[in-house]
């Protein structure tokens, strides 16, 4: 194994603490607000070392990113296979805490030739605190 891939595989202080920021939240931040918090702690970390970092994590299977097809993609200190909500009003993602139905990936890989590794599932819709704005859809 070169030095170049060993040292993606190792646990630098960079992305422990990137790692411990993730696991100390709920909100699935952007890339964005990791490196802010980081900065606390780091504060010559530059943003392009946070997106790296960010990448080998989820390579290394630490995190879970969260990409919904928009500029920027949240990332997930939770790197287990478990369901989210997506407010259709503020964007905020929630998890939802419910067992994973690993047989909707069995019933799947019947009705298809493709062989299905796992799934990951969203519901959307609108969060309680919007809801109790009484926020309309337009």
């Amino acid at each position: 194994m070169t030095d170049v891939k060993r040292s993606k595989k190792r646990m630098t202080k960079q992305r422990k603490i990137i790692l411990e920021v993730l696991k100390n939240t709920t909100c699935h931040p952007t890339a964005d607000w990791v490196y802010d918090q980081v900065r606390e702690e780091l504060p010559n970390i530059s943003l392009g070392t946070v997106y790296r970092n960010l990448k080998v994590l989820k390579e290394m299977g630490e995190i879970m990113e969260l990409d919904y097809g928009s500029t920027y993609s949240r990332f997930d200190g939770n790197p287990k296979n478990h369901y989210h909500f997506v407010c259709n009003n503020c964007e905020r993602v929630y998890d939802i805490d419910m067992p994973v139905k690993n047989d909707l990936t069995d019933i799947a890989n019947d009705h298809t030739d493709h062989l299905i590794e796992y799934h990951r599932l969203e519901f959307y819709g609108m969060c309680s605190k919007c809801n109790s704005n009484n926020i309309k859809y337009e």
